[in-house]
């Protein structure tokens, strides 16, 4: 059996953590972790650890979370552990003066088919543009984001119905074994890398950080597309439409979870709801779009069921911004 690489890994949220975890139970050797720093988290702004801190401590390797890279000793230290290579999981970009430092280089996990759905958000934004497959790519990191030459991908079909949080689970085994796979290359040979294809600013597709405005509903849309967007942000951070209690005259947030195209066509603009035996219907350009998993703001997140027991549909309409 070969030693191994000697690693240090950078990353922080769960997609991170469940790639390092692969890596230990390889042959490769991870010296220390890199991550961000403790932030406040929740309602109760509790001072919270990164994922792959957690795991890390439990394994017993050793934690760094510089706020900034350039701070005094955080860059000698990097060089005091003499790693063969650095390995890059959802995390920051990273300077020059520091993906340049291993002699075998710095790679990074992105969970698309690069050059498409470079970003911040690129599982989200796949579903959202109902994309049939996906991928993962391993690539060398250079001084821009995700255009590094491409050493190893994996494609990864998408059905109809997946949400992102399935998909980011398929995505994350997948993933995590290719980054087994590209360290064991590496290792055993000269890698050949692959410069990215060209791209067409007209038709390549981005995948930029999602904000709260994102999210928000556009009922003008046919039923597919709305479809795709509430599957596209299943289960975080979700997307949103604001509803008008006639009875009460107010206006209600309500966040949308799961969803089904139905054969019930709209024949013209409607902002009225109904429900049958499947869900609340939405009324969307073309057909009547089935929701089964809501949550009112302020409420917990229930089944269609759930809402029905406690409110009557009648009381509510779509209002169209």
């Amino acid at each position: 059996m070969s030693k191994g690489l000697r690693i240090i890994f950078m990353g922080t949220p769960e997609f991170a953590q469940g790639v390092l975890q692969q890596i230990l139970e390889s042959n490769h050797q991870v010296l220390a972790v890199v991550t961000a720093p403790d932030r406040p988290a929740g309602r109760g702004q509790k001072i919270k650890k990164s994922a792959v801190k957690a795991y890390s401590e439990l394994q017993d390797i050793e934690v760094l979370q510089p706020v900034k890279f350039k701070e005094d000793g955080f860059i000698e230290k990097l060089k005091s552990y003499e790693a063969d290579l650095f390995v890059v999981v959802a995390f920051r970009m990273l300077p020059q003066a520091v993906w340049s430092l291993p002699q075998k280089g710095t790679i990074n996990l992105h969970a698309s088919l690069l050059p498409n759905y470079r970003g911040a958000a690129p599982i989200n934004w796949a579903i959202i543009n109902g994309e049939s497959y996906t991928g993962v790519t391993t690539f060398f990191i250079n001084e821009n984001i995700d255009t590094g030459d491409i050493i190893q991908n994996k494609k990864v079909n998408i059905s109809e119905n997946m949400n992102v949080g399935e998909l980011h689970d398929v995505l994350l085994d997948v993933g995590s074994k290719l980054v087994v796979t590209t360290l064991d290359a590496i290792e055993s040979a000269p890698i050949v890398p692959q410069k990215q294809a060209a791209i067409n600013e007209k038709s390549h597709k981005h995948a930029p950080k999602i904000f709260k405005e994102d999210c928000k509903i556009d009922w003008s849309l046919n039923s597919a597309e709305v479809h795709n967007k509430i599957r596209g942000l299943s289960p975080y951070p979700g997307s949103w439409c604001t509803l008008s209690n006639q009875t009460k005259g107010t206006k209600v947030k309500f966040k949308l979870f799961s969803s089904k195209i139905t054969n019930q066509v709209c024949k013209e603009r409607k902002i009225a709801l109904k429900s049958d035996a499947e869900g609340i219907l939405f009324p969307c350009h073309d057909r009547y779009l089935c929701i089964d998993e809501l949550q009112m703001e302020g409420k917990r997140r229930m089944t269609f069921k759930e809402f029905l027991a406690g409110n009557t549909i009648e009381e509510f309409e779509l209002i169209l911004e």
